[in-house]
């Protein structure tokens, strides 16, 4: 059964896109992953195609896919930047998108063309307002 919006965790100290991304700034460099709310909604992930190091990537541009039970899904990069590293993990575990979404399911690290690019995106409550519809 599909959580709440009083049961979502997000976290106040992400940015959020409308498509389920979240962001997180890590000295140079920003941790990306999908949100408790996109995740929910996937049910069980059994496949995530991941992006390769190195790759550039414009704002709004799709670098991968999370497979469901349910869907296929596309990722949408939320600030343009490069790929610095991949949470090669989810290739064997892919579950760790539902089991730990912030922690362990990150799914990639970018280094962006703009560092206050992520400023820009929604805060948590921003974000949680957008999913009333």
């Amino acid at each position: 059964m599909a959580k709440t919006l009083e049961q979502l965790n997000l976290p106040a100290n992400l940015k959020y896109t409308a498509e389920h991304i979240w962001v997180r700034a890590d000295g140079d460099e920003l941790v990306i992953g999908i949100s408790d709310f996109a995740q929910d909604q996937l049910g069980e992930v059994v496949y995530i195609d991941l992006p390769s190091e190195g790759d550039s990537i414009a704002k709004g541009a799709e670098f991968g896919e999370v497979e469901s039970v349910k869907s296929v899904n596309t990722l949408y990069m939320p600030v343009a930047g490069t790929i610095a590293a991949v949470n090669t993990a989810l290739e064997d575990n892919p579950t760790l998108l539902n089991a730990s979404c912030y922690e362990e399911g990150w799914i990639a690290r970018i280094t962006p063309e703009d560092a206050a690019a992520a400023e820009a995106l929604l805060t948590a409550d921003a974000y949680k307002a957008g999913l009333n519809g």
